[in-house]
């Protein structure tokens, strides 16, 4: 579509709108804040990821290492260029790490089919909501472009305590509007026509939760 054209439609859409009646003030009074302890919200997330088929694993920041290195295994795996690298294991022989870095414009040199053969990705957060068991990412430094965690078959997801919230109200004041948001509540799955579950079909068939306390 032509960009005189585009203008031409939201014009005539503007114009039809102008003897429209004020739209009158939405009463918000569904609860904003939680008001249960933080173990509890954090135990409510990991029964809703549990329930999704996720695996969730506790750990901290020192111990996250050893826990991504058994479950990459051999596995070669992406990283958004600003995930924290002290969370990461050492490559070793068998392991390779791979960087994925954004230029100026946002663009990068890893293709659709570079990400496709690699095994795994791992990236950090920005919140999640224990109340439907999703977390969000929206394309942070340490989370990267959406199609990294999309492509590679296998996602483990870093989220640090703090960022766990109870209520979807909360979870939204922590994402910035414009971002492109990701939510995830567990491995990518559909249903075929007869109900049958089929995971990976939109994105990893595998998710590993790392809690970081």
């Amino acid at each position: 579509m032509s960009t005189t054209a585009k203008a031409a439609i939201l014009a005539r859409i503007r114009g039809a709108l102008q003897d429209a009646p004020p739209v009158p003030e939405v009463q918000r009074t569904y609860r904003r804040s939680s008001q249960r302890p933080a173990a509890e919200v954090l135990g409510m997330l990991e029964d809703r990821l549990v329930d999704y088929r996720a695996t969730v694993h506790h750990e901290s920041p020192t111990t996250a290492p050893e826990r991504i290195a058994a479950l990459l295994g051999s596995a070669h795996y992406v990283v958004p260029e600003g995930l924290d690298p002290s969370w990461l294991p050492e490559d070793d022989g068998g392991r390779q790490r791979i960087v994925e870095s954004r230029d100026e414009r946002g663009g990068s040199g890893l293709t659709v089919r570079e990400l496709n053969a690699v095994d795994a990705v791992v990236t950090s957060s920005t919140v999640s909501c224990a109340e439907t068991g999703t977390i969000f990412l929206s394309g942070r430094a340490d989370e990267g472009r959406r199609v990294i965690s999309l492509v590679p078959d296998h996602h483990i997801c870093l989220v640090p305590a703090g960022s766990v919230v109870e209520l979807v109200p909360e979870a939204l004041a922590r994402v910035e509007p414009t971002a492109p948001i990701t939510m995830i509540s567990g491995p990518s799955a559909t249903s075929d026509i007869e109900l049958e579950r089929v995971e990976g079909v939109h994105g990893p068939r595998r998710l590993d939760v790392i809690l970081l306390s």
